[in-house]
């Protein structure tokens, strides 16, 4: 790393250059971003998007005295160049390395931690209100993209906003994307903003015409400033933003400094909430980006010549296995209706949309409204499947128990990314959907050992007359072949893979494959283990549970979940209802912490979710003198 960046030691070093060297320090830094992301994964467009924008936040305010907010954060990587970070940041996303979103352990200019969509503004506003009765007067900004707005909690946010009258902030960082195009109202209304000229035409010819009037132009044009606000509101569609009590400042093109600078510099000394829309371009700077937003918005590593992503494996993920089958079904079924939260792409919908365009709806980032929508049409006799990833799911709880299960509507939940997900870290893993939906009456849970199970599971689902969830990982399948000839599943039966008298393993989804490796290894120690595939948390296999404890005294469950209400859980709540005595049960899973960033694999050998781990836990219950020796993992419940 050399050049401009190098002198940049924190926000200081950049108000210091001068307008040509912060072109040059933009340059550099789109560098940075895309050789660092083409090596490790992560978010790209969105960043090489704000590099301008960032970089005048800086020239302006003084962070961390004053607080800058960026929702979702996963625009947040030029921020963290700027702000001493620059010398770690080639360990973006690894583990031990720097986060891909703001974490405020990691440094003070990281206010508030952020992951999911929609939040800052009402942390900024929070934050505004606390530095009023502390009697203090720095700057509070929240930065927020057009995707973000379609969230119901932006709007609450705004509406409070100009209630309280807080001197507030708000960027609007405005690029016509959230992770796929946006759509919706907001995006619309957004959209002839940025297009319609006539406002901003009449404003100049006003100011150019009464400014030539000798002696007293300048004068005439101040009083002018009540018929500009009525031709504001004539002119520009609903100027929605004023009408909630903003002061509005734009569309301003976000991709020049000075003018952002200035605009900045002018809205400190504006009282009251203040909104400045802002306008960018998403993968700015890198062509491949620019053409490509949704592809390189989250993306794997790539070869920065030509864009293509490192692929390390011929087998699908559960994502494309998942996106294959439901347009299979769909194709038969025309009550099969695909829903997303602005995730078409990254849930595999987008091949769905294109072979069914009148039976796919994308709601923009609205994981409430996407659940209760799903509810109305199962409602009028449709088979809406919601496809969401797992960390989001959490969003839409309330909309899960009272508008599908309590009407136990026929709602399928697509889970993708349970479990582990990997170097997104903490906001992003999948590791409480088990959780929060298993003790919720109606809701059926299934998770597949692998993909050609997955596909029995929504073939089952779609037969099934009440809320299903089902629950698989990212990343590739372990390779079965697939089939379109669909097997229906018993609702609650568990499938035994393995038969042996020492003891039982229940492995819950994505640690079937794992376990069957570790009955083979056991079997090197004189251990005879019976392995089953739990593929429902609810119902639970009761029967099969109850007749293996009474000939295997010795139980392990294993789960990618958290262990506090998870699948474990579930298990132990059966056995003390039940007579059996002398039993021992050991749960493997996730402990009682947010999992932080790494690699899937890396990150599961740390929760003791291994082989190795499972082999030796075992061997530990079965009391055999040939233990293996293995890294110590994390402590495990028992």
């Amino acid at each position: 790393m050399s050049g401009i960046i190098e002198e940049i030691k924190g926000p200081s070093d950049v108000k210091k250059l001068s307008s040509g060297n912060l072109r040059k320090l933009a340059k550099e830094i789109r560098e940075i971003l895309t050789t660092t992301v083409s090596l490790q994964g992560g978010h790209l467009a969105a960043n090489l998007g704000v590099v301008e924008l960032t970089i005048a936040l800086h020239c302006a305010f003084n962070s961390p005295r004053d607080k800058i907010i960026w929702d979702v954060g996963h625009q947040s990587y030029v921020h963290k160049l700027l702000t001493g970070r620059k010398d770690g940041f080639s360990t973006l996303r690894c583990h031990g390395g720097i986060s891909g979103f703001p974490k405020c352990a990691e440094s003070p200019h990281d206010v508030f931690q952020t992951g999911h969509s929609s939040t800052s503004v009402s942390a900024a506003l929070g934050m505004a209100k606390a530095r009023d009765l502390k009697g203090e007067k720095h700057h509070v900004i929240a930065v927020i993209g057009d995707g973000a707005l379609t969230g119901g909690m932006a709007f609450e946010a705004l509406n409070h906003a100009a209630h309280t009258k807080s001197n507030l902030l708000v960027v609007l960082n405005d690029n016509e994307m959230s992770i796929s195009k946006n759509v919706g109202g907001m995006s619309a209304y957004l959209s002839r903003m940025r297009t319609d000229p006539a406002y901003s035409k009449i404003k100049e010819d006003i100011e150019v015409l009464t400014r030539k009037i000798p002696a007293i132009g300048d004068a005439v044009y101040k009083s002018l400033g009540r018929v500009k606000d009525t031709l504001k509101y004539l002119l520009v569609p609903g100027m929605l933003f004023e009408e909630l009590g903003f002061t509005y400042l734009g569309p301003i093109d976000g991709h020049n400094m000075n003018l952002l600078r200035q605009v900045f510099v002018s809205a400190k000394k504006l009282k009251g909430p203040v909104l400045i829309h802002v306008l960018t371009k998403k993968g700015k700077g890198f062509e491949i980006a620019e053409k490509n937003p949704d592809r390189f918005h989250g993306i794997g590593p790539f070869n920065i010549k030509n864009g293509d992503t490192v692929k390390d494996s011929k087998v699908p993920t559960y994502t494309e296995v998942f996106s294959k089958t439901l347009i299979k079904l769909a194709e038969k079924d025309k009550r099969i209706i695909a829903v997303t939260a602005a995730m078409p792409s990254g849930t595999g919908l987008d091949k769905f949309a294109e072979r069914f365009p009148d039976r796919f709806f994308d709601v923009g980032i609205a994981e409430q409204h996407a659940l209760t929508f799903s509810a109305g049409m199962a409602r009028e006799g449709f088979r809406p499947v919601v496809a969401v990833y797992s960390t989001f799911l959490q969003r839409g709880y309330d909309q899960v128990v009272h508008d599908i299960c309590l009407q136990k509507l026929p709602v399928i939940l697509a889970v993708d990314r349970a479990g582990i997900v990997g170097e997104d870290g903490e906001t992003h893993q999948g590791t409480f959907d088990l959780c929060f939906l298993r003790h919720i009456p109606n809701m059926v849970i299934m998770a597949p050992k692998d993909e050609r199970e997955l596909q029995n599971m929504f073939f089952t689902a779609l037969q099934y007359d009440g809320p299903v969830a089902i629950r698989y990982p990212r990343g590739n399948g372990v390779g079965v072949p697939l089939s379109f000839n669909f097997e229906k599943l018993e609702i609650g039966k568990w499938e035994i893979l393995d038969n042996g008298p020492d003891l039982a393993i229940f492995a819950l989804g994505a640690m079937v494959p794992m376990a069957q490796i570790a009955v083979e290894e056991l079997k090197k120690y004189g251990v005879k283990a019976t392995l089953v595939n739990s593929r429902y948390v609810k119902p639970l296999d009761q029967n099969l549970i109850l007749n293996t404890a009474q000939k295997c005294k010795n139980i392990i469950t294993v789960e990618d979940s958290t262990l506090q209400g998870g699948f474990g859980s579930a298990v132990l709540e059966l056995l003390d209802s039940s007579e059996i005595t002398n039993l021992r049960v050991k749960r493997l899973g996730i402990c009682d912490y947010f999992v932080e960033q790494g690699s899937r694999d890396l990150l599961l050998e740390q929760c003791g979710l291994s082989v190795e781990n499972l082999v030796k836990q075992a061997l530990d219950m079965v009391k055999t003198a040939e233990l293996p020796k293995i890294k110590p993992a994390r402590e495990q419940s028992s």
